[in-house]
């Protein structure tokens, strides 16, 4: 998906005068060849008049994002699953024609929604596999609630009905001005990305948090997930070897490796007659070990249980 300016009269909007808009574009591309397999344009099918967002007062020239397209996402039935920020609204299109089948919220939404169920400036619409749909329910900019939601809605798509199933903020309060994701995880914990609320958490079904982490000023994450991640780097291991009188210390790390379980320190006098002279569990991001070998080659090695994973460079300490 893409933007694209495009002219449009915006004077049923307020515009004083023909100004641009920003057309949003959904496309899915065979990757293999390149080829366009669907279109969807925004200004097709959707007026300037369901925006939330005003249009560029008089003098500026900068165009009138009255759509921005945040998410899309393949519903259980293949059609898609649109989410525009500006209009407060989640769209049901037909994959294969491209008809607007439903809208959920804003202007003009085929659901009636409760106070509690309605959203505002929302990123990342997706259904779930027990028929919700969830969503980073922004609530900013500008500020309609106190605080951003983890928003789940079940949705009654044929009795045109909505409720909330659940509604999660952050314990600190985070109100995310733009960005955010929410990931929905097995026994339903929710990894959410806060986005210019520049956090990353997991809370459990209560709300209790599992895991915070919060970015530096400056800084922030347009989505954030959690997944098994198996980290291999193409870097060999390091070692720091350091000799004080009789005892030698020797310090293994390997930046980015998650299978590590133990370490080996090798000793010998030379680089190609190293044996095994201290083991040790992985402690962190280094591990230390000690031994009384003299060397004065040394090299260590990181091992899960006793496969070998790789091996560091030999140090020589009598230079």
């Amino acid at each position: 998906m893409g933007d694209h300016a495009v002219r449009a009269d915006l004077s049923a909007v307020g515009a004083s005068r023909t100004r641009h808009a920003v057309d949003s574009i959904v496309q899915e591309i065979d990757v293999a060849t390149g080829k366009v397999l669907f279109a969807w344009h925004s200004m097709d099918h959707v007026a300037l008049t369901e925006s939330h967002a005003g249009p560029p007062a008089p003098g500026h020239d900068f165009p009138y994002d009255y759509f921005h397209v945040n998410s899309v996402a393949v519903d259980s039935d293949g059609n898609l699953l649109i989410s525009a920020r500006n209009t407060w609204t989640i769209y049901k299109v037909d994959r294969r024609t491209g008809r607007i089948l439903w809208r959920l919220g804003g202007k003009r939404s085929d659901f009636p929604l409760g106070p509690d169920a309605r959203f505002a400036w929302q990123h990342d619409a997706r259904r779930q596999p027990d028929g919700t749909i969830t969503m980073f329910d922004n609530e900013s900019t500008p500020k309609v609630r106190d605080r951003s939601r983890l928003l789940t809605l079940r949705v009654d798509e044929p009795a045109r009905t909505v409720s909330v199933a659940a509604a999660l903020t952050h314990p600190a309060g985070v109100l995310a001005d733009a960005e955010g994701s929410a990931q929905h995880l097995p026994g339903g914990d929710v990894f959410a990305g806060w986005g210019l609320g520049r956090r990353a958490s997991e809370q459990d079904v209560s709300g209790k948090l599992l895991f915070d982490a919060q970015l530096p000023a400056g800084y922030d994450s347009y989505r954030a997930f959690t997944f098994a991640w198996d980290g291999r780097p193409s870097d060999p291991p390091a070692a720091s070897i350091e000799r004080n009188g009789g005892a030698l210390t020797a310090r293994a790390s390997w930046n980015g490796a998650t299978g590590v379980t133990q370490w080996e320190l090798l000793a010998g006098a030379s680089a190609g007659s190293l044996r095994v002279v201290a083991s040790a569990p992985r402690t962190g991001f280094e591990t230390t070990l000690t031994s009384g070998a003299r060397g004065p080659f040394f090299a260590v090695r990181a091992l899960a249980g006793n496969r070998l994973l790789g091996s560091s460079a030999s140090v020589d300490t009598s230079t």
